[in-house]
């Protein structure tokens, strides 16, 4: 005997299920989320000297602020000289990237080269210092 599509009864509503879609939405939600670059601002503005030659870095680097008075900033938040080598440490344990100082054009050499120290001495292998472009 054959039967037609329309003489199958379904005895009611046909629902969706919506559940596998909002999985997948979840799953590249998560993708997403883990390999965009996240950028650590250093938080404050410096005056950066000029430079005859300048490189474009990668986003995702160690952003260090030093500024015209000599106070050293990572994250916005203001850091002593003491703390640099264990910030840098535990970002560097984690992935290798470059680390970035930002040092105001009309800040004191010896804490520049007292971060510099400390950021060599935490592991860091790519250092670099911010110029205006």
């Amino acid at each position: 005997m054959k039967r037609n599509m329309a003489d199958l009864d379904l005895g009611g509503e046909t629902e969706i299920n919506l559940s596998p879609m909002i999985d997948c939405i979840f799953i590249l939600l998560i993708f997403f989320i883990v390999t965009t670059v996240f950028v650590q601002e250093s938080g404050i503005d410096v005056d950066k000297p000029e430079a005859s030659n300048s490189t474009p870095l990668p986003k995702n680097s160690i952003l260090i602020a030093i500024t015209d008075t000599g106070r050293v900033y990572y994250g916005g938040d203001e850091i002593s000289l003491a703390r640099v080598r264990p910030i840098v440490h535990r970002v560097l344990s984690v992935e290798d990237v470059p680390i970035i100082i930002q040092a105001d054009q009309d800040s004191l050499h010896g804490v520049f080269a007292k971060v510099y120290g400390e950021v060599k001495a935490a592991g860091g292998k790519q250092i670099h210092f911010a110029t205006k472009e």
